[in-house]
């Protein structure tokens, strides 16, 4: 009864989430309600909820501030001098406009917003692929690359979804596979360079001149294209509000503050020395005293991205009730071990590599909610039953799913985005991009495996 019951209200989620028939939230809240209600454990249903959202509460502060903190950061301008000087340096060869390329989304993802990302970097990135005439193919699939691997960073939607799921801490889950990510980094611009040479190759059989007026105009042009996405980019996610010289200080000097400050932000972060939430909540206070001290300013930074910031909470705290149901009344605990006894015990001892290598594929069928939500716990609590590791199914998940694979899934706006600022066809993308990406993952699943954070 139980089986059945925790098989039909993940099938609910996964129907009403997949087809896009109610929003996220109210998939996640009102499906375990009526599972309450069918099973007959309608007078535990608030004491099962409060627990889940209890246990999630620590990994919804620290997205929630995390937003902000990386928001300010964005407005403050602390990654602009960065881009402008990888751009400014490319030239017009097109290995190093390959280059060029994943550095500056490998920086724009440093907030963890991918539309942000794609807007900063294909409108800076275009032109000189114009001059050069690259294809902007290749334009797509190094930022998607770079964009994807860059989206395993903790207060990114698959980390801390997959942390949610298992109520486990993002750094937890996250710590063991840097290693894992800084060799998928790698990757990116080994591939970078593959793809570089191949424009190379390909424009010296018909080549076209290019002289120095036309690098300078190009390199020109693409400054002013920068800003003009800033501009855009301001447009579409709120009035963005550089921080105005005051006396007594300059903007080089907040410029410099900030990127100490975040240096030192991230140092904390990853060796836990204070609780993750409490780091980037007092970060984001120092940043808006010191760029904007108006309370006015800061006012107006905290609504243009609380926004983002809502959206994601208050969607972990609905989880939160949907994680707590299906684990508080065995629903979760029936189906693994009916799970446990369906499957052959050498795919449950092997999940987490099986994992590794399924994970990037797995984007063009599920979006991040069905499948960290739906589908991850099942199979974590399986391997667990198993004699297995969980945690190591989820870190296995995020190498892929949702990670490398989701610029070119269909299930993800931003994909449709990164197409159309580049006016390629989505297909043409992904069979340009799906190889790479899925190359990308294998690499990591291979280097998780060696250090550890995934077993074999």
């Amino acid at each position: 009864m139980l089986t059945l019951l925790g098989i039909g209200t993940v099938a609910a989620l996964l129907l009403l989430i997949l087809f896009r028939i109610t929003s996220v939230l109210v998939a996640l809240t009102l499906v375990p309600l009526a599972a309450a209600l069918i099973g007959g454990f309608a007078g535990s249903f608030g004491t099962w909820a409060m627990d889940g959202i209890r246990d999630v509460t620590p990994v919804a502060a620290l997205l929630a501030f995390a937003v902000i903190y990386f928001g300010v950061m964005n407005d403050a301008g602390l990654f602009d001098p960065i881009i402008r000087a990888l751009v400014s340096v490319v030239g017009t060869d097109p290995v190093r406009i390959a280059l060029g390329t994943a550095a500056v989304a490998s920086v724009a993802h440093l907030d963890g917003a991918g539309a942000s990302t794609f807007m900063v970097t294909v409108p800076a990135m275009l032109p000189l692929y114009d001059r050069a005439r690259m294809s902007a193919l290749s334009l797509t699939c190094i930022t998607a690359l770079a964009a994807g691997t860059m989206n395993m960073l903790p207060w990114g939607g698959p980390t801390t979804r997959a942390a949610t799921a298992l109520q486990v801490s993002a750094t937890q889950l996250f710590v063991p596979v840097i290693p894992a990510m800084l060799v998928g980094m790698a990757g990116v611009f080994v591939f970078a360079v593959r793809i570089g040479q191949h424009e190379r190759r390909r424009i010296a059989r018909s080549p076209v001149l290019l002289d120095a007026a036309a690098a300078a105009d190009s390199a020109e042009s693409t400054a002013a294209r920068l800003r003009a996405s800033r501009s855009g980019e301001a447009g579409l996610l709120g009035a963005v509000s550089r921080p105005m010289p005051q006396s007594g200080r300059s903007l080089s000097g907040l410029w410099f503050f900030n990127a100490a400050l975040t240096a030192v932000t991230l140092a904390i972060l990853f060796t836990e020395l204070v609780p993750l939430a409490l780091v980037f909540m007092t970060a984001s206070a120092i940043a808006l005293v010191v760029n904007y001290p108006s309370s006015q300013q800061q006012r107006e930074r905290l609504t243009s991205h609380g926004e983002a910031a809502m959206l994601m909470v208050t969607t972990i705290f609905a989880a939160g009730v949907f994680t707590g149901v299906l684990t508080k009344s065995g629903m979760l605990a029936s189906m693994t071990s009916d799970l446990v006894a369906v499957l052959p015990p050498l795919a449950l001892r092997h999940l987490p590599i099986i994992m590794a290598v399924v994970s990037m594929p797995l984007s063009l069928v599920f979006d991040p909610d069905s499948f960290y939500f739906g589908l991850l716990p099942v199979l974590s609590h399986a391997a667990e039953a198993s004699g297995g590791s969980g945690i190591e199914v989820a870190r296995a998940a995020v190498l892929g799913q949702m990670t490398t694979g989701f610029p070119v899934s269909p299930l993800t706006p931003a994909t449709f985005l990164l197409v159309g600022l580049a006016n390629v066809d989505l297909a043409d993308h992904q069979r340009r991009t799906i190889p790479y990406a899925f190359g990308v993952t294998l690499l990591m699943g291979l280097a998780a495996l060696a250090t550890g954070a995934v077993g074999l």
